[in-house]
């Protein structure tokens, strides 16, 4: 079977070493005569990967050790409720930056928890970029910040964080963590789905600092406290087991790349030449301010919108899938994650310049 290039923004394209690994290991795990899906999460042996898996991932980041990394379930959108719930403490205003449908959905789940601040907003342009710092109206008081780091479906990223002193940064990294490497200690949360850049959809990973754990109000739900997690060790109900597992063989093939600093050169280099031949086109169109362009979710738009079909039509047929935007924006849409190898983004630049001279 030939493997086709895949852009899907989630659940997105894993790295197919990974993939021909859980292959080879799906019906005898490590000689158990079993698959890793079929054994207890409480045995040793699924406790030796989810342990390898966390240091791997610690060690990607450099993570420091006052800073726990809870596998959990409920995608990032269970975040929207948990970060409120856990961080609100005492105070009942937490502020929020609006860059797009992902922060918006943030921002109407903590409504329903807390005031909520909306420190600035990019919507009157359409969410084609991150608010000028110098612009956020920020709370005196508020319980943290919360930003997200890249939105998905805008294509809007963040390229550097603020530093907000005792304010603790909370932040939805679904589509870029581990994509490069970043500064975990400006950061009091972070969270991020593993549909993206870390692993098959169904594990969502949340790295807390320790002193943002134990915070949650008396009647927050069981399942919804990280404190629980700490304690349990991610275990407090039975985990997903087959997507940590997954998760730890992603975080394997990154290292075995040269880790986050190779992982930024080669997704670097794969952002600035899409995006150069989307620019040095008659045809094509990308909506998103330059500095604030995603290295991971590329949109863009034909200069005719009617053709959008046939333009998709003839990308399947080469072996080009899933670059038709999110229905709330129309165009087209490039994941280009870690998992997309280069050769994917040179076959997709071909296709638009042969496609912009057979509109010509």
């Amino acid at each position: 079977m030939t493997r086709i290039f895949n852009f899907s923004p989630g659940p997105a394209a894993l790295p197919e070493p990974v993939l021909k690994q859980a292959q080879q290991e799906l019906l005898n795990f490590r000689g158990l005569g079993v698959s890793v899906m079929e054994i207890s999460h409480r045995g040793k042996e699924f406790m030796d990967v989810a342990e390898q898996a966390e240091a791997d991932f610690r060690d990607l980041l450099q993570l420091p050790d006052n800073y726990h990394v809870f596998f959990m379930q409920g995608g990032a959108s269970l975040q929207f409720s948990m970060v409120p719930l856990n961080l609100l403490g005492e105070k009942s205003t937490a502020d929020y930056l609006n860059t797009g449908n992902w922060s918006t959905a943030a921002i109407k789940e903590a409504r329903r928890l807390c005031d909520v601040n909306v420190v600035a907003s990019s919507e009157d342009t359409n969410f084609d970029r991150i608010p000028a710092l110098d612009t956020w109206k920020l709370s005196k008081d508020a319980a943290y910040l919360h930003i997200t780091g890249n939105e998905t479906i805008g294509g809007v990223e963040f390229h550097e964080y603020p530093d907000l002193g005792t304010t603790p940064l909370v932040s939805d990294m679904s589509s870029t963590l581990l994509s490069r490497p970043l500064d975990v200690e400006k950061f009091g949360v972070i969270y991020a789905g593993a549909q993206k850049n870390l692993g098959p959809a169904g594990m969502t990973i949340v790295v807390v600092r320790d002193d943002l754990v134990g915070l949650a109000r008396a009647n927050t739900p069981r399942l919804l406290d990280y404190q629980v997690y700490a304690d349990s060790g991610s275990m407090a109900n039975t985990p997903p087991t087959f997507a940590w597992y997954l998760c730890g063989l992603v975080f394997k093939w990154i290292k075995s790349l040269g880790g986050l600093t190779a992982m930024a050169e080669i997704n670097s280099r794969k952002a600035k030449k899409l995006y150069a031949a989307i620019d040095e086109s008659n045809y094509f169109t990308c909506p998103v301010a330059e500095a604030d362009r995603s290295w991971m979710n590329i949109p863009f738009t034909l200069a005719d919108a009617g053709r959008d079909g046939e333009f998709l039509e003839l990308a399947k047929a080469r072996g080009l899938l899933n670059l038709k935007g999110h229905r709330s924006v129309g165009g087209m849409r490039a994941s280009i994650y870690n998992a997309v190898p280069e050769a994917a983004v040179d076959a997709l630049i071909e296709f638009l310049r042969e496609f912009e001279k057979r509109e010509a």
